[in-house]
C-alpha cells in the first residue's frame, strides 16, 4: 500500500521535496500531498522588485498546480498536527470547512516570518517584505508617501513622507533599500514639487558591516555603492523604538519617516514553533543530519522553520539555496527509509551568494573564489534568478518586464 506523505508549506523546501518524489518514487510507492495556505510559490528573491515595480508581482508567484504532476495539492491553513493519530487537519478559506489528512509520513516545511525582536512600536508602525502582499503594501505605502509629499503643506511633513527607513543589513535589508532609492528616482519627475534632494533613503543595521554572509571586502563595497548613489547607511545602532511618526535609534538618532521597512529578523512560523516535538533555543524544529525529526518516527523537517546540524558544529544558513538541496536529501531520505536502506546526512557547501544593488549594480561570491561587483555581478543576478524562477511562462513574464522597465518609466499608479 502507498505511504500517505503530507508535506507542510509549499516554498522552496516544500515544493521541491514533492517534485523530487515525483521524480523518483516508484510507482505505487507513494501519495504525496502538498498544503499550503496560498495557492502559489513565491520566488522570494524578487520580492524586492516587485515592491519597487520591477517585476509584476503575479509573475514571481506560479500556481501550485501548474507545477506538481502527480501531487495533490491541498489549500488552507493548518491548525492542528495530531501525532498520534498521524492527521493534519487544515482549514479551508472561504468556506472554513475543516479537513483532515491522515499521514504516515510528514514533512515540515512551513518556512519562517518576521521578527521584530520586541522592538516597541516596530510591530504596529513598520512594513515587513516576506510575502507578495507585503511587496504590494510597500509599493503602494511608497506611491501614496510620495503623492502626499507632493502636496504638504510643509517643509517638516514634506520631508518625512519623503524619508523612508530600512531597517536590517542582510540581503533584504540592502536590496530593498537599492532599488527603493532607484525606484523614487524615477518616480520623482511626475512629482514637480518634490525635489530629488528631498528624497531620503535610510538603511539602518546593528552590525558593523553590511551582508555578513559575504566576505567582509563586498559587505564594504555594498556600503561604498549604496552611499555613492545617496543611500544613508547608519552601522553599528540598533532600533529602539518606532512610532507613527519616525524611527529612534540606540545612538539616541531619530528619522522623521511615515515608512519604515522592517527585515531586521526572522524567527521559525508559529506552527513551527507550537508543534509537540524537539525545539532549538530558537524555536526552530531539532532535526537529526538525514533531516529526521528528533524523536519522532516518520516526521521530517527542513528551510527555515528547522535548525540544520552542519558537520563540524553549528547550523546551516536559511537561504533558498540551502532549502533546494535539502529538499532533495529529504525525499531521497523518505524514500530510503520505506525500502529499508540507510539514510544519509545533509552535507552541503555553499555555491557562492548574490545580491542587486538595483541601478544595475550588484554584488557576487562565487563559491569563494571569484568576488565580482557593479554591472558583472548585477547581469549574473538576473541571469542565475531567470534560470532558476519555476515554469517557462514565468521566465518569459519577468524577462519582459525586465525589458519594458530598461525602455519605459516606472508605473507610479497605486491600486489599493
Amino acid at each position: 500500500m502507498a505511504q500517505r506523505v503530507v508535506i507542510l508549506g509549499a516554498g522552496f523546501a516544500g515544493m521541491n521535496v514533492a517534485r523530487t518524489l515525483e521524480r523518483h518514487a516508484r510507482r505505487g510507492e507513494v501519495t504525496v500531498t502538498i498544503v499550503n495556505r496560498d495557492n502559489y510559490m513565491l520566488f522570494a528573491p524578487m520580492l524586492p522588485e516587485a515592491s519597487s515595480g520591477n517585476v509584476e508581482p503575479r509573475h514571481i508567484a506560479p500556481s501550485l498546480r501548474s507545477m506538481l504532476r502527480r501531487s495533490v495539492f491541498e489549500m488552507g491553513d493548518v491548525t492542528d498536527v495530531d501525532f498520534v493519530r498521524r492527521a493534519v487537519t487544515l482549514r479551508r478559506p472561504r468556506s472554513d470547512e475543516a479537513t483532515v489528512l491522515p499521514f504516515d509520513q510528514l514533512v515540515i516545511a512551513v518556512g519562517a516570518e518576521n521578527s521584530t525582536h520586541g522592538v516597541p512600536g516596530a510591530e504596529a508602525h513598520t512594513f515587513p517584505l516576506k510575502s507578495l502582499t507585503d511587496a504590494v503594501a510597500l509599493r503602494d505605502v511608497t506611491i501614496t508617501s510620495l503623492e502626499s509629499a507632493a502636496s504638504a503643506s510643509d517643509d517638516a511633513s514634506r520631508r518625512s513622507l519623503a524619508t523612508f527607513v530600512i531597517v536590517g543589513g542582510g540581503f533584504t535589508g540592502v536590496e530593498t533599500a537599492g532599488e527603493l532609492l532607484a525606484y523614487l528616482r524615477s518616480a520623482a519627475r511626475f512629482f514637480p514639487t518634490i525635489e530629488v534632494r528631498d528624497i531620503r533613503v535610510i538603511l539602518v543595521a546593528a552590525s558593523d558591516r553590511l551582508l555578513e554572509q559575504l566576505p567582509a571586502s563586498l559587505g564594504d563595497s555594498a556600503r561604498r555603492m549604496l552611499v555613492e548613489r545617496g543611500v544613508e547607511v547608519v552601522l553599528s545602532d540598533r532600533v529602539a523604538s518606532v512610532d507613527g511618526s519616525g524611527i529612534s535609534l540606540s545612538s539616541g538618532k531619530r528619522f522623521e519617516s511615515r515608512c519604515v521597512v522592517w527585515s531586521a529578523g526572522i524567527r521559525p512560523a508559529a506552527l513551527a514553533a507550537k508543534l509537540d516535538l524537539a525545539h532549538s533555543a530558537h524555536a526552530a524544529i531539532a532535526v537529526n543530519a538525514d533531516l529526521s525529526v528528533k524523536h519522532a518516527d516518520g516526521v521530517w523537517a527542513l528551510g527555515d522553520c528547522a535548525e540544520i546540524p552542519e558537520p563540524g558544529g553549528g547550523s546551516y544558513p536559511q537561504t533558498a539555496q540551502h532549502a533546494v538541496h535539502e529538499a532533495k536529501r529529504l525525499a531521497l531520505n523518505l524514500l530510503a527509509r520505506l525500502r529499508g536502506r540507510r539514510t544519509k546526512p545533509f552535507v552541503y557547501r555553499s555555491r557562492g551568494m548574490m545580491a542587486s544593488l538595483g541601478a544595475r549594480e550588484g554584488l557576487a561570491d562565487i563559491g569563494g573564489r571569484l568576488l565580482l561587483s557593479g554591472l558583472p555581478a548585477w547581469l549574473l543576478w538576473r541571469a542565475y534568478y531567470l534560470w532558476q524562477l519555476p515554469r517557462l511562462d514565468r521566465k518569459f513574464r519577468v524577462g519582459l518586464d525586465w525589458a519594458l522597465d530598461f525602455s519605459f518609466p516606472h508605473d507610479i499608479a497605486s491600486v489599493r
